[in-house]
């Protein structure tokens, strides 16, 4: 049998790390480094509307009390902080991340299991969860193909996915504004306002995959290949991506399909 070969959501980024190997260890160290002025960087580039729009959007997606919820690519927790504030309890919350970093400081501020992994090679037997969340965190995996298997694999029938992404703008003159605000003025001001380099290269990196991501339509292809029905993208401002899918098809055995 044909084994296809992964594709990751963009090429390798060379300005950050040189081989697509070196890739997941540049980006753990990154978010190691970062973790504890994260929360504050993620409210500064939003104006401080993230909370209320991760909120809205868990909302929207159907989210509620009595489903248990996964939340992959964690960080340090804003997604499961929003649950929370929706009512979720926390025993119907985990969280997942392949960062040491990140999951110190989500268990210093949430009282909710977590652990350490990655989304293509989820720790969890089939159908243990109602509903799947990811936030901004799409570029960062190694293959859609995989990620999206492993999500439909650990649903239960009937399951919900929602991803939230920024997504590049469609028009240069967007894009060219975008670029300067992303890519110039907030690793400047996130450097300046913690005073750690290493949280403005987070952000030089942060803007580098939405830039070279590729575009919502392989996304939603790759959803669907999966075996995901019902896939959709929400577009908020021109840039916020809010994917959802529905598991319509009782568990089984899925072969990865390379998409992004």
């Amino acid at each position: 049998m044909n084994v296809p070969e992964p594709q990751a959501p963009h090429t390798v980024l060379t300005d950050f790390y040189t081989t697509s190997e070196a890739r997941a260890g540049f980006v753990n160290r990154l978010f190691d480094n970062t973790a504890r002025h994260y929360d504050r960087v993620s409210s500064l580039f939003s104006f401080g509307s993230d909370k209320r729009y991760r909120r809205m959007a868990l909302q929207a997606a159907g989210m509620r009390p009595g489903f248990k919820l996964l939340d992959v690519a964690t960080g340090t927790g804003l997604v499961l902080q929003a649950a929370l504030d929706m009512g979720i309890p926390a025993e119907d919350l985990v969280g997942l991340d392949p960062s040491a970093g990140m999951l110190e400081e989500n268990r210093r501020l949430h009282a909710v299991k977590l652990v350490q992994g990655v989304g293509e090679h989820l720790p969890f037997p089939e159908a243990s969860f109602d509903f799947i969340s990811m936030g901004y965190a799409l570029r960062h995996v190694e293959d859609l193909g995989a990620l999206f298997t492993e999500f439909r694999r650990v649903l239960k029938p009937g399951g919900r996915i929602l991803i939230l992404e920024i997504s590049r703008p469609k028009s240069q003159f967007a894009f060219f504004l975008m670029k300067l605000y992303m890519g110039k003025l907030v690793p400047f001001i996130t450097g300046l306002f913690t005073g750690q380099r290493e949280v403005a290269r987070l952000m030089e990196y942060y803007w580098a995959t939405i830039a070279e991501c590729v575009p919502p339509e392989t996304i939603l292809a790759a959803i669907r290949s999966a075996g995901f029905h019902d896939a959709r993208r929400k577009l908020t401002g021109g840039i916020l991506s809010d994917y959802t899918a529905v598991n319509g098809l009782t568990p089984t055995a899925v072969t990865p399909t390379p998409a992004c």
